[in-house]
C-alpha cells in the first residue's frame, strides 16, 4: 500500500515466489518459475462511476479499497500458487483455462472478499469472548476494553510469529521486504537496480501490516464511545463497528504516511513499522530482481499501454504474459 507522491498511487503485495504491484488501472505480478525464469500476470482494473465516487468519500473509501484489494489480490495469489512450481509448458491446457476463466475470476474474487470478512469477524469477536471470561475479575468498562485490546494484540502477534516459522511464509515475507525496498527506491528517485534497492529499508509507512495494527489501536478508542454491557450489546456493537474501525484506520494510515517526513509527527507510524519487523524479512538478490521486474513491467504498461504485455522481459526471454481483463 505504498505510493509515490508525484505519481499515481502504487500498491504492492507479496506472493508465493513473486510480487504484485498495482497502479490506478493496472496490476502486474512477476513470479520466479521453477526453471528460474520470470513470468507475468496482468489484471486490468475497471471501476464503475459509483465506485469512483465512493473512493472520494473519507471513511467509505477505505472500505472500497480493502474489498477491491482482497478480490484482486486473490487472483494474483492464485496465479502465483498455480505457476511458481510448474515448469513452463506444463500448465493447464489453455482451452480449459479460457472456458473456465469467468468462473475462476468470480470465484476467486468472492473467496478473497469472504476470507477477508471472515478473518475480520474472528479477529474482532474472539478477543471479546476472552475478555468476557474475565468479567468477574475485571468488570469495569475500561478494564474490559483494555483486556480485549490486549488479547487482540496477542492474537495478532502470535499468529504472525507462528506462520513466519514456516519455510513458505518466510519466503513470502522476504518478497514482502523486496516489495517495500522497490517502492522506497522508486520514491527516492533511484534507478531500480538490485544494489540500489537492497540498500533501502524493508519497512514502509503505508504497508498493510501497519493497517492491521491500526485497526487494533483505533478500535480501542472507538469502543470507549459505546457500552460494553450487557454482553450481547457489546457483541452487536463490535459487529456494527467493523466498517467504522476499518474506515477510520485507513484514514489514520494515510495521515501517518503524509506526516512521515515531519520529525515531530513521524513517530505516529512507528507502531506499524514495528509490526513490519515481523511481517517482512531481508530479501535475497534474486527476489529483489523479481520485485523490480514486476514494478518495471507495471510502469511500462502505464506509459506505453497494454501492447507491452507480450514483450519479453530482459530478465527472462522465455516468459509469457498472462492477461485477465476485469
Amino acid at each position: 500500500m505504498e505510493e509515490n507522491q508525484k505519481s499515481p498511487a502504487y500498491g504492492g503485495q507479496a506472493l508465493i515466489e513473486g510480487v504484485m504491484f498495482g497502479g490506478k488501472q493496472h496490476t502486474v505480478t512477476a513470479i520466479r518459475r521453477k526453471d528460474g525464469t520470470i513470468d507475468y500476470f496482468h489484471v486490468l482494473k475497471e471501476s464503475s462511476p459509483v465506485r469512483q465516487k465512493l473512493k472520494k468519500i473519507p471513511l467509505v473509501r477505505g472500505i472500497v479499497a480493502l474489498i477491491e484489494s482482497a478480490g484482486l489480490g486473490s487472483k494474483h495469489l492464485t496465479f502465483a500458487s498455480d505457476h511458481y512450481d510448474v515448469m513452463p509448458g506444463e500448465e493447464v491446457d489453455k482451452s480449459d483455462e479460457e472456458s473456465s476463466k469467468l468462473t475462476m475470476i468470480l470465484g476467486v474474487a468472492a473467496v478473497g472478499v469472504l476470507s477477508f470478512l471472515f478473518g475480520k469477524f474472528v479477529f474482532t469477536l474472539f478477543p471479546v469472548f476472552l475478555a468476557g471470561l474475565f468479567h468477574p475479575i475485571f468488570p469495569g468498562k475500561t478494564a474490559q476494553i483494555l483486556l480485549e485490546t490486549l488479547f487482540k494484540l496477542t492474537l495478532l502477534l502470535s499468529y504472525v510469529s507462528l506462520i513466519s516459522m514456516t519455510p513458505l511464509i518466510k519466503r513470502v515475507f522476504k518478497y514482502h521486504g523486496a516489495e517495500h525496498k522497490v517502492i522506497n527506491a522508486y520514491e527516492n528517485n533511484l534507478p531500480l537496480t538490485v544494489e540500489n534497492v537492497q540498500a533501502q529499508s524493508r519497512l514502509h509507512y503505508r504497508c498493510g501490516s501497519s493497517f492491521l495494527l491500526f485497526t487494533v489501536i483505533v478500535g480501542m478508542f472507538i469502543y470507549f464511545l459505546v457500552p460494553t454491557d450487557p454482553f450481547w450489546l457489546r457483541i452487536v456493537n463490535r459487529i456494527l463497528l467493523i466498517p467504522v474501525v476499518l474506515g477510520v484506520s485507513f484514514e489514520v494510515l494515510q495521515i501517518t504516511n503524509a506526516v512521515r517526513n515531519i520529525p515531530v509527527l513521524r513517530f505516529l507510524g512507528y507502531p506499524g513499522l514495528w509490526l513490519q519487523l515481523l511481517t517482512t524479512k531481508e530479501p535475497e538478490d534474486d527476489q529483489v530482481e523479481v520485485a523490480i521486474a514486476s514494478f518495471n513491467k507495471l510502469l511500462e504498461i502505464e506509459i506505453h499501454g497494454e501492447e507491452v504485455l507480450t514483450d519479453p522481459s530482459p530478465l527472462s526471454p522465455e516468459s509469457e504474459m498472462s492477461t485477465v481483463n476485469l
